[in-house]
Formats: structure tokens, C-alpha cells, sequence
């Protein structure tokens, strides 16, 4: 394996190692919201708690990027992302500090406050952490790769962090429903170790510095702007669609959810990371070909269009007469996997449950010709810039409003109107996105923008 190979695979590596930490995380939000007894608003704060840090850290992590070594930036978020998930093992006892700290105060709050409380902080470092391995990975593979080829490098690159979020997904599952929390977090902590690890061995210092601010030579950047009106709506359409699918699988009927069991939402889980992965590096190929803008449009629009099908999951399995199933564990094989016979795998599952796994695969796939795309595109900006770090930086803190402000929205709107109601604006942030997208591409940047770009 030559050394520009093994530079690409140490990146790799660790998106990996953050997707798999990610993930786990995602399905197991639902559970979370049950053990805890999180109320629907604190729900909301479990997204946004994540959201909101990574939006404080979008500047300094990428000035640091710009203005030092990337991959000293990369090691020093790694190391904070195995932290958290330690953190998130002993959640409990967080929560016993907040309620000690709340005495001291003269305030008394309930286990369920308290708790809730630690693991919004948890969330909060894990979600500075994230961003971070996303901005200097991506920063990093953009600079490798060659001009004509940054789509398909970056869709590569994705691809390796959905592989790892579907691992992710199912080792979450699988775990939580045999052992419990813990084993899972010691998983991960070893993943992100063997990530350290090879970012240390194999990738060389950074040897890229910015001078001055980047952040404001690309702020008005008009290729930037003009893809900003897209993103800052497809923010809210993307936070609130993937992150309550998991939900909407999980809950409670009484909630308006489906409620199946752990094992189960990682498959919804999955299904929309298998088809993003599996896609992404062909899409992100014919957007270096046929214009990565098109790619953009197509794919934030038929975003939004799937989006709002999700809620007519039941009636939709009703419709098409799908079964009630159920995987029984065979009799000769519980010993071996260690539970009792007759257990049922992935618990009873509805007609609807299968409809929203099709439907959540449906948005990866939609989903995979849009991101690759508008990536190469910040990337090409920043690297003609000399700041691609701050590129990047400037596509994370153009998402954050959206994606803090659009979950306490969605637990607004779900306590109010039904957990429908998310899926409905979801979708309609998705599809007025791409509309304003297109009319500002052709408008100041001519008819042929689509297919140019």
C-alpha cells in the first residue's frame, strides 16, 4: 500500500471511528428518552444539546484547522470523543452530581431532571468532538484529493463514516438488548483508540497554514451564499427527519410511535445509512461529471417529497396488506447466542415497520446524491480561497441554526399536534430549500449554473 494510500485510509479511519459513536447514540436516543422518563421538550434538548455545542465549536476547531497542524487538531477532538463516551457509560452518576450540585444551591430536582440533565452535557462534548473529526477529515481529504476527483474522494470518504454507523447501529442494538449500555461504550472507546492510533502512525503533519481570517474572505464568497440558501433550510429538514424516524420507531403508540424494540430501530436506523453508503461514491462520480449543483437540487427536493410519506407508514402497510412479523430465535441456536426459547429478535413487528424501513432507505439514497455534491463545491471554494478548513467551517455553522432551533420545534409541535406534524415540516423545509436554491443559482448565476457548476 503506497504512503498517499495509507494517508487516505488513516482519514478513513477516523470517520469511521466517529460514525460508530454517532450512531450508537442515535438509536439508542429513544431508549434514553424511556429510561431517563425525558419529557417530549427535554427529548428535543437531547438533539439539541448536541447541536448547539457543535455549533460553538465550528470557529476555533476550524481556525485551528487553518492556522496550525490538522492533524495534531484531529488527535486532540479524537481523544475528546473517547472522553464522552466514557462519560456516557456513567451517566448516572453525572446525574447524582447534578442533583448534589442542585442541593448545595438550595434546589431540588427530580432523578429524571437531573439525569436528563448530565446526559444533554455528554451530548454537548460529544457533539464538539463530531465536529471537529468532520471538519479536519474532510479539510484533509479535500487537500489530498485532485480537483476533478474531490466528489468521489469526499463520497468515499462518507461512505466509510455510513459503514460505520450501520456497524454502529446494530452492534447498539444487538448489545443493549443482551447486555446492556456499558458494553457497548467499551466497544467504541476501542475503536476510537485504534482511530488515534493510525492517525498518529500514518498521517503526516500538516504543513497548510492560512494567514489572516478565512472566515471572512469566504463569508461573502458568492458561490458560498448562493449555496447557503439552500443548506440553511435543508438544515432543519435533515435534523428533524433523521432524527425522528429512530424516534417515531421507537416511542410508544400512546406517543405516536411504533414502539419496537432497540434492535428494530437500528434496522430503520440503517436502512437510510446502507443506501447512502452504497451510493455516494457512484453519485458523487457523475456529479464530478454532470454538474454538482444539479445534484444538490435533485437531491434536497426528493428529500422533502419522501419526508412527508413517513407518517403514512401504518396506512400505507395497511393498504398493501404487509403482516405482522415476528423472528423467533431457533431452538438450536439460544444457547449459543445466550437467551431463552421463543425469544423474539426483533420483537413484533407492525405492517407499518416495514414501510418506514423502505421509506427511511429511500431518503439515504435521495440523500446521497445531494451530499457529495455540495461538498465538493465548499471544498472547491476553500481550496481556491486558501481555507478550506474555514469552508467547511462555514458549511457547519450555516447548518447549526436550523439543526438547534428545528428539535425544540419538532418537541413543540410533537406535544402540541402529534409526532406526524415533524414529518410535515421536515419535508416542507426540504422542498422549499431546493426551490429557493434554483431560483438564486439561475437567477445571478445564469440558466446554465445546474449543470456548470
Amino acid at each position: 500500500m503506497n504512503e498517499e494510500r495509507l494517508q487516505f485510509w488513516s482519514l478513513y479511519l477516523s470517520r469511521f471511528a466517529t460514525g460508530f459513536g454517532y450512531a450508537t447514540l442515535a438509536v439508542l436516543i429513544p431508549t434514553y428518552i424511556d429510561v431517563l422518563q425525558a419529557s417530549d421538550f427535554m427529548a428535543g434538548l437531547f438533539i439539541t444539546g448536541f447541536t448547539l455545542a457543535q455549533t460553538i465549536a465550528v470557529v476555533p476547531l476550524a481556525w485551528a484547522g487553518d492556522s496550525r497542524d490538522k492533524k495534531k487538531v484531529l488527535l486532540g477532538v479524537l481523544t475528546a470523543s473517547t472522553v464522552s463516551y466514557v462519560a456516557f457509560a456513567n451517566v448516572g452518576a453525572i446525574g447524582d452530581a447534578v442533583r448534589a450540585v442542585a442541593a448545595v444551591l438550595g434546589v431540588t430536582v427530580s432523578t429524571s431532571f437531573a439525569d436528563s440533565t448530565g446526559f444533554i452535557g455528554v451530548r454537548a462534548l460529544q457533539g464538539a468532538a463530531v465536529t471537529g473529526s468532520g471538519l479536519m477529515t474532510l479539510a484533509l481529504v479535500g487537500e489530498l484529493a485532485d480537483h476533478g476527483e474531490r466528489a468521489n474522494s469526499i463520497g468515499k470518504a462518507n461512505s466509510v463514516r455510513f459503514l460505520a454507523s450501520i456497524v454502529g447501529a446494530l452492534a447498539a442494538g444487538g448489545l443493549y438488548q443482551v447486555l446492556g449500555f456499558t458494553p457497548i461504550y467499551t466497544l467504541i472507546v476501542v475503536v476510537l483508540a485504534l482511530a488515534v492510533a493510525g492517525t498518529w502512525l500514518y498521517l503526516p503533519p500538516d504543513e497548510t497554514r492560512s494567514r489572516g481570517n478565512p472566515f471572512a474572505d469566504l463569508a461573502f464568497n458568492k458561490r458560498i451564499v448562493t449555496l447557503t440558501t439552500f443548506r440553511a433550510q435543508y438544515a432543519v429538514a435533515v435534523t428533524l427527519v433523521r432524527s425522528w424516524a429512530t424516534i417515531y420507531a421507537g416511542v410508544a403508540v400512546a406517543r405516536g410511535g411504533l414502539d419496537v424494540i432497540s434492535l428494530a430501530v437500528s434496522v430503520v436506523y440503517v436502512a437510510e445509512k446502507l443506501t447512502n453508503m452504497l451510493c455516494q461514491p457512484f453519485t458523487g462520480r457523475l456529479s464530478d461529471r454532470y454538474g454538482r449543483s444539479l445534484f444538490v437540487f435533485a437531491g434536497g427536493g426528493g428529500y422533502g417529497l419522501i419526508a412527508v410519506l413517513v407518517p403514512f407508514s401504518p396506512a400505507i402497510g395497511g393498504a398493501l396488506g404487509l403482516p405482522t412479523f415476528e423472528l423467533i430465535v431457533p431452538a438450536a441456536l439460544t444457547g449459543m447466542v445466550g437467551v431463552a426459547e421463543g425469544y423474539s429478535l426483533l420483537g413484533e413487528l407492525p405492517p407499518a415497520f416495514f414501510v418506514l424501513v423502505g421509506l427511511n432507505g429511500l431518503l439515504g439514497v435521495v440523500d446521497a446524491f445531494r451530499e457529495p455534491a455540495s461538498m465538493a463545491l465548499f471544498a472547491d471554494e476553500g481550496a481556491d480561497e486558501g481555507g478550506i478548513a474555514a469552508s467547511f467551517g462555514i458549511r457547519e455553522l450555516v447548518w447549526r441554526p436550523g439543526s438547534v432551533l428545528g428539535p425544540v420545534m419538532a418537541g413543540w409541535l410533537w406535544s402540541q399536534y402529534g409526532i406526524e406534524t415533524v414529518f410535515y415540516v421536515g419535508g416542507a423545509f426540504a422542498v422549499t430549500g431546493a426551490l429557493t436554491f434554483a431560483v438564486v443559482l439561475t437567477r445571478f448565476h445564469g440558466r446554465d449554473a445546474l449543470t456548470e457548476w
